[in-house]
């Protein structure tokens, strides 16, 4: 896989640890962490929140601002020669949206979906929490009623980080996008 691939899903589908597993499995790769970009902001900080300002307001703003630097670090580190592997959550039509902000080609789309009840009792197990206002329920609601079927969707809830790298690599064609 050369390129960009971004792999996405909610809070606590694994991403960080497959994504890193992933990137450490290629010949030359980069891990780029969404969130990096959002605790960059050390003042002025807004968090997008459920049912919050909607797609005007401060919190939101600072999310596409997130996504889109996060997409221009994918492109710059791909430019050099690397694979750059994306992880964040990018949901609904942010996904579509984010895919039109990464010039390199091939892109790949991996979305990781394991079940809510999969992802409640690794989120119980986790030392930090993500949800605060959302609940797993609402956000594992909105990732399969909003979000479009672009690239390879993979239900991980039995899988384990190997297995789950395994998969993405498998299904490669599958996950390109363009």
């Amino acid at each position: 896989m050369r390129g960009v691939v971004v792999i996405t899903g909610v809070m606590a589908s694994g991403k960080s640890t497959v994504a890193q597993a992933l990137a450490e499995r290629l010949p030359r790769a980069a891990h780029v962490r969404g969130d990096v970009f959002r605790r960059m902001i050390v003042s002025g900080r807004e968090e997008y929140v459920p049912g919050g300002e909607g797609s005007d307001g401060e919190g939101a703003a600072q999310l596409r601002l997130r996504y889109r630097l996060s997409a221009a670090t994918a492109d710059a580190y791909a430019e050099a020669g690397f694979t750059a592997v994306v992880q964040d959550v990018v949901l609904g039509e942010d996904l579509a949206a984010y895919v039109g902000l990464v010039r390199t080609r091939p892109l790949y789309v991996v979305v990781l979906a394991p079940s809510a009840e999969a992802v409640a009792v690794r989120e119980a197990g986790r030392a930090k929490t993500g949800y605060g206002a959302w609940t797993v329920a609402d956000l594992d609601g909105a990732l399969r009623a909003s979000t479009p079927r672009l690239g390879l969707w993979l239900d991980s809830s039995e899988l384990t980080v190997g297995e789950t790298v395994e998969a993405i690599l498998a299904g490669r064609e599958r996950a390109r996008v363009c």
